[in-house]
Order: structure tokens, then sequence, then C-alpha cells
């Protein structure tokens, strides 16, 4: 079976500036002309995290090394491109290492283990590899297509995808391989989700790709026996337990000992079958974990301190509503704490130094992997993508003062809408609407006002940090979140019946309650006026 080439086959989708048609380029190209990229595009977003951990910043950061201080990171990117030099250096490092980089090679295949197989030589369906495909638990009872139907990848499918099942391959139950110690009766139970499963992951984008990689490394000392997973001996079938000893390494992390399986088709060369047995288990993730954001909670009795965890995203809810995570430079608030992630507190630090615009127009991605049944399917695949002022960065701003304020506004409102919903509930003898159970009538607040935060976080961005400015930017707001509140509450107001009107007694621990329809909307318009004093000044 013939190989095929990461290096110099055309198996990557970067979008081009301006009108220019997109088409597939090869890794060496997409590198060496990233100034003239967006970004990558993916069939999936958390394909992008993969490509970059997996594949770019690895490399770009192995033959270039990394910015020894910030003076240096900002003169790189101040270049706007990789300078000649740079692409020679890249160029040469890809050639260097070019037997790596066969997908199908027969030696040391990317990424993969050469000639893994089972005791039985099982092979699965390539549709294991794709976390959106029916596959095994996964496959819903009137599915189109079950599991034994083949899924064809091309080769650069199967290449994307196999980076992502490093990254993000659920748990559960794995094949053994043949010459896996660990395994039992042809299985390794105990497998974890790949090591960005774990996270609520963050990425800092750019106005190019090139801009991208550079806002993704990190600044400072590289230890010498870190190296990427091609630079280290080819992966066998035996695993184990093991720390990370730097970003390359954890990069590049194999989360699991995978073998693709291609053959001729009459569409051509296609990946049909593949083994996917256990791979290493990252032992914790280690507190330089640059691509999430932490949260803090106490620790068990036994042990003094505080814990420190990847903080997760939350379903349904938009990366906005998180904000005071991203801009957390520092842990906050001690026991559910929060710290931003290491990259934009880099990136608050440049800025202070000067050597990054204030209105510089960063764009964070967010992405996550809702995992279920004991982590063993995909439930939801979660994004967001946000501007993100470079000055809300730095915690001593009125642009961070304005950011965190704005967002503690919108949940004040989304709650004030919730009680009146409860009240009105009460005043007509039914229960309020349980808080993990429906939709309560707060999120089609914090839906409207997803535009006008959205809006704003692009508003402030140029305000050069200017006091009155911001002051504008803030009355503005109240004065439109106002409105859009009201035309959720209203709705709920307009479907009071009689019953709203004469009310409700409740007793509760021997007191009495009185709900009705006045209280309930008295209340409702002072838990407002409290939530937007400068609207309130002006009504």
């Amino acid at each position: 079976m013939s190989g095929y080439d990461l290096i110099d086959s055309s198996w990557l989708l970067p979008r081009p500036r301006g009108e220019a048609a997109r088409e597939l380029c090869s890794l060496r190209h997409t590198l060496l002309h990233a100034h003239e990229y967006d970004s990558i595009e993916a069939e999936v977003s958390t394909h992008i995290p993969a490509l970059l951990r997996q594949l770019l910043l690895p490399i770009v950061m192995d033959a270039l090394g990394r910015p020894a201080d910030r003076a240096a990171w900002a003169r790189w990117f101040a270049n706007g491109r990789f300078t000649e030099e740079q692409q020679q250096a890249i160029s040469d490092y890809l050639d260097e290492h070019r037997s790596r980089f066969d997908l199908f090679g027969e030696e040391t295949p990317f990424a993969q283990v050469a000639g893994l197989h089972t005791a039985k030589r099982e092979t699965k369906g390539a549709a294991l590899l794709v976390a959106t495909a029916a596959s095994g638990n996964n496959v819903p009872l009137f599915a189109t297509r079950t599991e034994g139907d083949p899924l064809p990848l091309t080769p650069p499918q199967a290449a994307r995808w196999l980076l992502h099942a490093h990254c993000w391959d659920t748990a559960g139950i794995k094949s053994g391989a043949a010459d896996d110690p660990l395994a039992k009766a042809g299985k390794t139970t105990g497998n974890v989700t790949g090591p960005l499963g774990y996270l609520g992951v963050i990425v800092p984008m750019g106005r190019t790709l090139f801009e991208t990689l550079m806002l993704n490394i990190p600044i400072g000392h590289q230890p010498a026996d870190d190296l990427p997973q091609w630079r280290r001996p080819p992966a066998t079938a035996q695993w184990r337990p093991r720390a990370a000893t730097g970003l390359l390494d954890l990069w590049t992390w194999q989360s699991r000992r995978i073998r693709l399986v291609p053959e001729q088709t009459d569409e051509g060369l296609r990946v049909c079958r593949v083994v996917v047995c256990a791979g290493d288990r990252l032992e914790a993730i280690p507190e330089w974990e640059p691509h999430t954001a932490w949260a803090f909670s106490k620790a068990p009795k036994s042990t003094p301190g505080m814990v420190r965890r990847p903080r997760r995203h939350m379903p349904g809810k938009a990366a906005w509503r998180g904000m005071t995570a991203l801009l957390a430079a520092e842990r906050q608030n001690g026991d559910g704490g929060v710290e931003t992630s290491v990259l934009l507190s880099q990136l608050a630090d440049v800025q202070a130094e000067g050597f990054l615009a204030f209105d510089y127009p960063l764009q964070v991605q967010t992405i996550g992997i809702v995992y279920g049944t004991q982590s063993a399917v995909v439930e939801d695949v979660l994004f967001d993508s946000i501007p993100l002022p470079v000055a809300g960065l730095r915690t001593e701003t009125e642009t961070y003062t304005t950011l965190v304020e704005v967002v503690e506004q919108a949940e004040d409102l989304a709650r004030a809408v919730n009680d009146l919903s409860a009240d009105l509930r009460r005043a007509r003898g039914a229960d309020p609407i349980p808080w993990d159970k429906g939709q309560r009538p707060g999120e089609f607040v914090l839906h409207a006002l997803d535009p006008l935060v959205r809006r704003l976080l692009i508003g402030v961005r140029g305000t050069a940090d200017d006091p009155d400015l911001l002051e504008q930017g803030r009355t503005a707001w109240e004065k439109l979140a106002h409105q859009r509140t009201w035309d959720v509450a209203e709705k709920l107001l307009a479907t009071a019946t009689g019953s709203e009107f004469a009310g409700r007694v409740v007793k509760k621990d021997s007191r009495e309650y009185v709900y009705r329809l006045a209280a309930a909307e008295q209340n409702f318009r002072q838990r407002v006026r409290d939530a937007l004093p400068r609207w309130a000044q002006t009504a």
C-alpha cells in the first residue's frame, strides 16, 4: 500500500484572506504562508484545537523555539509573518522529519503504531474515529446507518480525525492490543477521555493564521527533554500512565494506540477500517496547560489549601457569560474562584507593556465536548466565539470593570425575570419552574441580550480605556437591556388571569407569604432599577 505524505500532500483547508477560492493545501504551504490565511477550517469545531496542538503549534515551536521574553515575542508578532530565515527553518525541519509524517508508512505511520492488531486481528469501522458519527453505543435506534455500514474516509479526512481522536476520544472499554500486557480478555478498561475532554478549551484567535499561531505560543523556557511525538521512539502497543514532560509532549499526546487500515476502492484510496486501543494516560492536567481557564474549590478535609481544576464550559451558555473567568488574571474569590488561561494572562502582560495595541481585534473561541454515560459517548459539541477587548484582560482598567459589570447585569436581569415568573406561578397556585427542568423565561432574556453584549464587546475595544466613552457605552447598553428585558416580562404579565390578581397565601416555616400580580410586578420593577442604575436615573 502506497504511503501518504502529510508534509506536501494537500489535506488542510486554510481559509484565504479576501476573495480567493478555498482549496486544500499541504502542511508546508499552510505554515510558510500562514500570513495569507484567516484561519484553519474543519468539519467540526473540535478539530481546530486538535490541528493546532497535535500539528501546527509543535512544529513551529520545535523548529523555531519559544520566544524568550515578551519583547522577543513582540518582535516575532510585529513581523506579521514568518521571516525568510524562519520559513527556511520550518521547511528544513519538515524535511528532516519527513519519514515520521507518512500517514500510511509501514514502519512509522504518523501518530499511529505500525502493525497494531488485536489477538483476533479484528478491525472496526472508521466511524469509530468520527465523534459526530453514530458508532457503538452512540447508534440511535432509528438511525439511517448502522455500525456495520462503512464510513469510508479520504486520507485528508482520516488524518484530521486521527488527530481528533488523540485529543477528544471517548472513555470506556477499548480493544486490547495483542502485545499489550495490560489487556485482559482482549480488552482494556478504565480508559479516560482524550486530554482535551477534561478541559473547557479556550483558543485566542488573531487576524491571520500566523497571528493565531503566535497568540497560542507561551513565552519562556522550554525543557530540553520536551519533544513532540515524531521525535520520540515510535510508539508500540504498550502504554503507561505518566506525566507530560512539557508542552510539546502534552500537545502531541498519544492518548490512543491507533492504526488506520487503508484500501483501494472505486473512489480511490480510503480508510474504511481502524484499530483503536488504549494509549498513554495523562496522570494529571499540568498547571501550565495553556488552553483552559481554572476553577478553585476547597480541598478535602485531609488536605489543606485549594484544589485547582480546569474549568469546563456549560452547555447552552454563551462564552461571554463566563467573562469573569476569561478576565481573571489571578485567582479570584477563594472557594469558587477562577483564573484565566496562561495565554490570555500572557496577552494582558504583553498589552500592559505596550507590545500589543489596545484595539487589537482579538477573538476567543471556546470549545468543548459534553460526554454522557460514563464519558463513553458524545452527547454534544460546544462552540462559541466572542470578541474580547485586550485592555479588559487587565484588572486595573476601566474596560475590565465595564465588562464584568455588564455580564453581572445580564445575569441579574435574567434572575429578575425568573423571579417574576416564579411569583406569578405561586399567585395562581402552581410551583415555580425547577431550575434544572424546562426552560425558564430568564433564558429568553439572555438570548435577547446576547447580540447587545457582543456589540458592546466590539465597541469597547475602540475606547482606549477612556472613562467617558465607556460611560456612554454603559448608558446605551442599559437602555437597550431594559427594553429587551421588558419585552420578555410583558409576555409573562400578559398571561395573568384573575387568580394572579387575587393572589395566594402560602405558609412556610410558620410564616405566611402573599403572592399576587401587583406585588410581583412591583418587585420586578425594583429589581430592574437596581440592576440598571444608569437607566433608572433617566427613567
